[in-house]
């Protein structure tokens, strides 16, 4: 049986002496029709691809859901962090999208390693790695010929470039517009009620990024929750801090915080934990029942999401219950039928919020189910 090349094979193979091989892979790489994608990274790099990106990996942990979210689904993520993966299979996400329990996160390490054999075999269009992390974690993948975004982290301008950088790259650029529309719909109205907020009217809040391991507080610079904590009408009562400093628990009783927000990181953290403990329960957060212990949606509520003004709004409601009424239930169903065509049940919203674990936390009963 003879086995023939098509027409177009045939003319490539007849010109290959003069083309060579560099300029053959350039025309595989570039389909004929395709529209080509360039724009410049947080990096300041140039990112060029032949067209929408259909297979992407996300080393960094916040950028796998929000690809989900751009592209209303997950056939376009191919790989993820394993941190990441662990907010799928314990949060919601796990379940709308039952297959995203079974994309690979051995692409990477949780420190941001990339695994450069697990990448080739999931064979990405596009990786997105962090701009700030060292050459020695971004060389792997540009020396092994993967087309690299680079993205930084901190402040939600940040966020929303990286965003538009994803949605441009997949080529979902009208959806997009959708959901950095409502960012900055939720930013302004949250902005234009607490400007009329006295200084010192702000309640002093505390985020622990890390409790269980050891304790950890995040202080200013590039904390997005210190600016999620000031949009929704807080003061940062680790402001002395500059990035994420080990603390103890006599720190914290020096700081006497009026709010104690608990990370989502940790599964096992739950406020009992603050109410329990002989120091931190002297704190007026403890004594006045204001420990939160921030919600696990489509990802975790503490660093920038697709989800993040559902947790400003959450924020906002906790810490002036007699300025915000935003019906949160109402704004996390119409969130989620756009973020993932799914329809958000009462049961769900109570597993997001931990209503049940949150026990009889100040103002928490306005989150409850009717």
């Amino acid at each position: 049986m003879t086995i023939g090349f098509p027409k177009a094979a045939t003319r490539v193979r007849k010109v290959l002496p003069f083309m060579g091989l560099a300029l053959v892979f350039a025309l595989a790489a570039h389909p004929a029709g395709a529209q080509e994608v360039v724009f410049t990274d947080q990096a300041n790099r140039e990112v060029r691809l032949p067209k929408p990106a259909d297979r992407v990996v996300s080393i960094v942990i916040p950028m796998a859901s929000n690809l989900i979210a751009l592209d209303g689904g997950t056939k376009k993520l191919v790989g993820m962090n394993p941190t990441a993966k662990s907010a799928v299979t314990q949060g919601i996400l796990g379940k709308i999208f039952p297959e995203a329990k079974d994309i690979p996160s051995d692409v990477t390490s949780p420190s941001f390693v990339p695994n450069v054999e697990a990448l080739a075999a999931v064979n990405p269009e596009l990786v997105v790695q962090w701009g700030d992390i060292g050459e020695e974690k971004v060389a792997p993948l540009t020396n092994a010929g993967l087309t690299t975004m680079l993205i930084l982290y901190g402040t939600e301008e940040l966020t929303q470039g990286y965003m538009t950088m994803a949605g441009k790259a997949i080529g979902q650029n009208e959806r997009l517009k959708a959901l950095i529309d409502w960012r900055d719909a939720v930013r302004k109205d949250l902005a234009a009620k607490t400007a009329f907020i006295p200084e010192d009217k702000k309640p002093r809040a505390l985020y622990l990024q890390r409790a269980l391991t050891d304790l950890a507080a995040s202080g200013t610079k590039g904390n997005y929750t210190e600016w999620s904590i000031e949009l929704a009408g807080g003061r940062n009562a680790a402001a002395e801090l500059v990035g994420t400093v080990t603390i103890n628990k006599e720190q914290v009783a020096a700081w006497n915080p009026d709010v104690i927000f608990l990370n989502a990181f940790e599964a096992e953290l739950d406020p009992s934990w603050v109410y329990k403990d002989p120091i931190l329960s002297l704190t007026n957060a403890a004594k006045n029942h204001k420990v939160y212990k921030l919600p696990l949606g489509g990802y975790r509520w503490d660093p920038p999401s697709q989800e993040s003004p559902l947790s400003w709004m959450w924020m906002a409601n906790l810490l002036h219950p007699d300025v915000f009424h935003y019906d949160l239930r109402a704004e996390m169903k119409k969130a989620y039928k756009t973020l993932y065509h799914y329809d958000l049940a009462d049961a769900d919203i109570d597993g997001v919020l931990w209503t049940a674990s949150q026990g009889d936390a100040a103002n928490y009963a306005q989150f409850k189910a009717n």
